[in-house]
């Protein structure tokens, strides 16, 4: 298996510290307001990854922690007029459930800023004893960044040339521009803990360091994260945990792609903000799903609604295909014969979704592999010329590899007709109709045919393609798609395993 390190720059192979066992954190969500589109993209790629080294056979431990005490979270509750941590509380809360929606499953730890206090005053104050740190007039405490040589090595920028990067809210104090704060002096009417500096709280980047030393120990396998925290976040990280304690901080850093909706960096200001909620009240959470894994993980992502047309689309394609194998397995017997299938492909879906994976967690060319498999399943079913029953035993196979190993990334794990109707349904809508009328109406036309009314029954299939319904007949009757549906459903997503160096960023945190 080999992982690109942002540290490194290259795919290197992955061998954890302790073998079989994997330590891993990724960073979490500032809870301010509801979640967006970019959390879920983090907190799908990080729930990707721990899930695809679970099924490899590894030990996975996997921190995943909340912001929860934070300027902009003060300055709503404030509004609000309630306690800042009932607020993110109430924001955690929701949190999980819009990930619950989305299939994600929970991190083994999901630790809270609030309640690492003590855990980042003690590792805060080993900083001051070892120079590393000091405290203002004021009761700040800063991180001194020319203490540390190594500073710059993860973004690859040069320490003298940082200033501009450093946040502007914490300048007051410092000895030097490009020192980040540890811990903050309480301002009146904030959220403040006692400390040896007085009244404060913590800073951003310490908590983070904080939570992986008392969670994960001093060198974790793998840390993750959106681009955009490259630098000053993780750049901090490095330098704060590495001081401390003297050893490596991360073997393999991570970093997944960021987010435009229509081409442009996510905003409200912009109006193109796309909270989670919002996303799921036109989207199957499947689809969601599936828009952010069928592009590399690394990759960033421009979301529009052609790119969710799209993955609706492939897989409506992928589930008829399932829902063709289960028309087919309950009308035919599975078969123990051995006949020997041409082109079977079905003993190659493990090892080909593993090879996949295996490089730097491609889940586009995991995904990809869906279309060779659903062409030879649908050709199988229509094959006449090899026993019912060996295909059936064939399809069965595909059928159900397909399920387990796709459950990895957290799809094809819908009832297929219940995903073809719910997509039918959908679409159909916007034409003022509904299953039901479509059915009445293909009714109509089988009657009139069966009366040998074929003017009536060519007005029908006229008026419904007029709609956008295609339809398909055979001896066993007549079935119907959706053009808009349909036509789509060819085109592959894309295959991306190079690098996506682009800089243009949005906040993830």
């Amino acid at each position: 298996m080999k992982i690109y390190n942002s540290l490194t720059r290259t795919k290197e192979e992955f061998v954890p510290m302790e073998e079989g066992k994997v330590k891993m954190y990724a960073c979490g969500i500032t809870v301010y307001d509801d979640c967006h589109i970019g959390h879920a993209r983090q907190a799908i790629t990080y729930d990707m990854i721990s899930q695809y080294l679970r099924y490899r056979g590894y030990d996975v431990t996997y921190v995943r922690n909340y912001t929860d005490v934070d300027d902009k979270i003060i300055a709503r509750a404030n509004e609000q007029g309630i306690n800042p941590l009932d607020y993110s509380q109430q924001k955690i809360v929701e949190a999980e459930e819009d990930l619950d929606r989305l299939n994600v499953i929970d991190a083994d730890i999901k630790p809270k800023a609030s309640e690492n206090i003590d855990n980042i005053i003690d590792f805060t104050s080993k900083l001051i004893e070892k120079g590393h740190a000091y405290v203002s007039d004021r009761g700040d405490v800063y991180f001194s960044v020319k203490s540390f040589p190594g500073y710059g090595k993860l973004s690859n920028r040069n320490p003298d040339e940082l200033i501009s990067g450093v946040r502007k809210d914490v300048e007051e104090g410092k000895e030097d521009p490009r020192d980040f704060a540890l811990w903050k002096a309480a301002k009146e009417g904030e959220i403040s803990w006692e400390s040896p500096w007085g009244q404060g709280r913590p800073g951003w980047h310490i908590e983070c360091s904080t939570m992986i030393l008392h969670n994960l120990g001093e060198t974790i396998d793998i840390h993750g994260g959106g681009k955009d925290l490259i630098f000053p976040h993780h750049e901090n990280e490095i330098a704060q945990s590495e001081a401390l304690t003297g050893k490596p901080f991360v073997r393999c850093w991570t970093h997944n792609g960021l987010i435009k909706v229509n081409g442009q960096k996510m905003s409200k200001s912009l109006g193109n903000s796309l909270t989670i909620k919002q996303a799921l009240e036109k989207y199957d959470p499947e689809v969601i799903r599936y828009a952010m894994l069928s592009k590399h993980y690394s990759s960033d992502l421009d979301l529009n609604e052609r790119e969710f047309a799209l993955s609706e689309n492939q897989l409506y394609y992928f589930y008829n295909t399932l829902n063709n194998i289960d028309m087919f397995l309950a009308q035919n017997e599975v078969s123990d014969s051995e006949v020997q299938i041409e082109g079977n492909i079905s003993d190659k879906i493990e090892s080909n979704f593993v090879e996949a994976m295996d490089d730097d967690f491609n889940s586009s060319a995991a995904i990809a592999q869906l279309y060779p498999i659903s062409k030879f399943a649908n050709g199988l079913v229509k094959d006449k010329k090899y026993p019912a029953g060996t295909r059936a035993k064939i399809l069965n196979e595909i059928k159900n590899k397909i399920k387990s190993t796709y459950s990895i990334l957290g799809i094809m794990q819908e009832e297929p007709v219940q995903f073809i109707n719910e997509m039918k349904q959908k679409h159909l809508q916007r034409l003022n109709l509904s299953i039901e009328q479509v059915e009445e109406m293909i009714q109509e036309r089988t009657k009139a045919k069966a009366e040998r009314n074929y003017a009536v029954a060519d007005e029908l299939r006229r008026n419904l393609d007029e709609m956008g319904i295609i339809l398909n007949d055979s001896k066993d009757g007549t079935t119907w798609d959706l053009k808009e549906l349909y036509n789509l459903s060819v085109e592959q997503p894309t295959d991306v395993s190079k690098k996506n160096d682009t800089t243009d960023s949005r906040e993830t945190r």
